[in-house]
């Protein structure tokens, strides 16, 4: 983490709505592209954090948020089909709206610590594979269910944050 930009460690410690804050950069021109949504095996990294066993299915959610259009951030949201069936959140009814601003507008989820690293490449879809992006994870928690969600910062947000910065 220390050789991240102050810039950059700003938005992987932001404790807030990352959709709010990419809403408010692109001028309220934010959308979110679904690029999967479904019943998977989740990762061993992703069943220990969620402390449900290796090889557990959960659903899986893949997003990009965009601004103006173009994708800067690309998103995987997790949650073991144990806690999600027992819980009444229904993530296939989000269609393209976001889950951050869910998780964010009900109080009794609570989030965890945010843990940051450089995303591996073979995790990204292959239109936006690249090296080193990036990005943080944290879990968010309400009563047994618990939703671990990963944010991968690609290349365009940091150039539309400089050019806001730039512009103030």
């Amino acid at each position: 983490m220390a050789d991240a930009e102050p810039l950059v460690r700003d938005w992987l410690f932001d404790p807030g709505s990352l959709t709010r804050r990419l809403t408010l950069l692109s001028d309220d021109h934010f959308s979110v592209r679904v690029l999967l949504q479904d019943w998977q095996p989740l990762r061993d990294e992703e069943c220990l954090a969620l402390g449900v066993p290796v090889g557990s299915e959960g659903w899986v959610r893949e997003v990009c948020l965009l601004g103006h259009g173009q994708s800067w951030v690309f998103a995987r949201s997790v949650a073991a089909r144990s806690s999600l069936q027992a819980s009444d959140l229904d993530l296939q009814a989000l269609g393209n709206r976001s889950l951050g601003e869910l998780l964010f507008c009900d109080p009794a989820f609570v989030r965890g610590p945010i843990q940051t690293c450089r995303y591996p490449a073979r995790w990204l879809p292959a239109q936006h594979a690249g090296e080193q992006f990036w990005a943080r994870r944290s879990r968010f928690d309400r009563g047994p269910l618990a939703v671990l969600v990963a944010e991968v910062f690609l290349p365009p947000v940091w150039q539309a944050v400089r050019n806001h910065v730039e512009r103030r």
